[in-house]
């Protein structure tokens, strides 16, 4: 379980998104307003920014809590970006990895993180783990299930598929093999943000000023913040936010650990959409106000 919350729009301080708002991703490392599991996010922290001319972000993570990391406050004064990706934790399972198992987690232009759990871990994903690569396996950054999740989401994104793609079938593909899951997946590119909600809050803002939020809380009584249905995608730029409902995974039919029925679509979709097995058919697009 966590927080996360992700941000692309005209060029900001960090600290202008993570510590001043009075609800922000700082203080909702004790005081979360909203969050369903666990009530103290203090297993780690980490935010991933993208600096001018720079595709591959830089990150910034701890194994403790993000108010006891002396530096965070300076870092967050003067560090400025036009999009970053950032998460607390309240860890799962205890685990001895440190700032590794701490999001985002980082590959190429990509930020990601997962705010959830992945029922019956680990046994429940040992059939979807044979299906990755061996060197993705032994290249895993921790030992837990975001690490995995993060793993198989990004074999997709290396073979072709766009962001929401590859959330949307990595979400059916662990929500059959363990169901009860939660799985509210946040990815970004430095350019657009792809989320899905699957288990736990998950709400946006698209700020009238220019620039879109998507958190998994409000981090402030911005009466602008919508929330995010369950069981849905949302693909977000500068100025859109898309929301796609998700199928539930089908219960019978199917072994634990199969991909998605149908297989993987052909046919790709435009940057931060997606089609396909995962996905209800009418997307609702929501412009800025």
């Amino acid at each position: 379980m966590c927080r996360h919350v992700a941000y692309v729009g005209p060029g900001e301080p960090l600290g202008r998104l993570l510590v001043e708002p009075p609800h922000g991703l700082y203080r909702q490392s004790w005081a979360p307003r909203r969050q369903r599991y666990g009530t103290v996010n203090a297993d780690g922290f980490g935010v991933g920014w993208y600096a001018q001319g720079d595709p591959a972000p830089a990150r910034y993570r701890r194994a403790g809590p993000v108010w006891a990391d002396l530096s965070f406050a300076d870092l967050a004064r003067v560090v400025r970006t036009t999009a970053l990706l950032a998460a607390v934790r309240d860890a799962t399972l205890a685990g001895a990895d440190a700032e590794a198992a701490a999001a985002p987690f980082a590959a190429g232009p990509w930020l990601f993180s997962h705010n959830g759990a992945v029922a019956g871990w680990p046994g429940s994903l040992a059939p979807v783990a044979r299906g990755l690569p061996p060197e993705d396996l032994l290249s895993l950054e921790a030992r837990n299930d975001s690490a995995l999740v993060w793993a198989l989401v990004l074999a997709r994104l290396r073979g072709g598929d766009e962001q929401g793609q590859a959330l949307a079938d990595t979400v059916l593909e662990v929500a059959a093999a363990a169901p009860g899951s939660r799985l509210n997946l946040l990815l970004t590119d430095g350019e657009t943000v792809t989320a899905t909600a699957w288990g736990d809050t998950l709400w946006y803002l698209a700020r009238p000023g220019g620039g879109t939020v998507v958190a998994s809380e409000p981090y402030d009584d911005d009466p602008h913040w919508r929330e995010v249905p369950d069981r849905t995608l949302l693909a977000a730029s500068r100025t859109d936010v898309l929301l796609t409902p998700l199928k539930e995974p089908p219960d019978e039919g199917r072994t634990a650990g199969e991909p998605p029925l149908g297989g993987f679509p052909a046919g790709k979709p435009a940057p931060g959409t997606a089609s396909g097995d995962a996905l209800a058919p009418a997307p609702a697009k929501e412009p800025r106000t």
